[in-house]
């Protein structure tokens, strides 16, 4: 069993700077590839960035290349999200997700709020 805990959402101005933080509860964190998602409302759920289980990012969205920051750090067991420059459209709920690797095991967090508005 797995628990993901998200935090740092949150209200942010056009342009400001947030960073995610994403807790993973087990000692196998390594084995684990690492993405943080997203959904807007009315939107469906879509992948924001992806970190593989040795530190190497295996993808960002378009929409976010350039701006967000993907990182982990294995002693902390944490996964983080830097989000720079925010857009309005950045708005929504941002899920971190855990896949082990070789496995169809996954877990979701709960999610965490930002909201981008002047």
């Amino acid at each position: 069993q797995v628990q993901l805990e998200e935090s740092g959402g949150g209200l942010v101005r056009p342009g400001g700077s947030l960073r995610l933080s994403c807790s993973f509860s087990a000692f196998t964190f390594s084995n684990y590839v690492m993405s943080w998602y997203r959904q807007a409302p009315g939107k469906e759920r879509e992948l924001v960035a992806q970190i593989g289980t040795g530190g190497d990012v295996i993808k960002y969205a378009d929409s976010v290349r350039g701006r967000f920051t993907i990182s982990r750090d294995y002693a902390q067991r944490t996964t983080y999200l830097q989000m720079d420059n925010l857009k309005p459209e950045d708005t929504a709920v941002y899920y971190c997700h855990a896949k082990r690797r070789f496995s169809s095991s996954d877990w979701w967090g709960e999610g965490t709020l930002v909201t981008v508005s002047s």
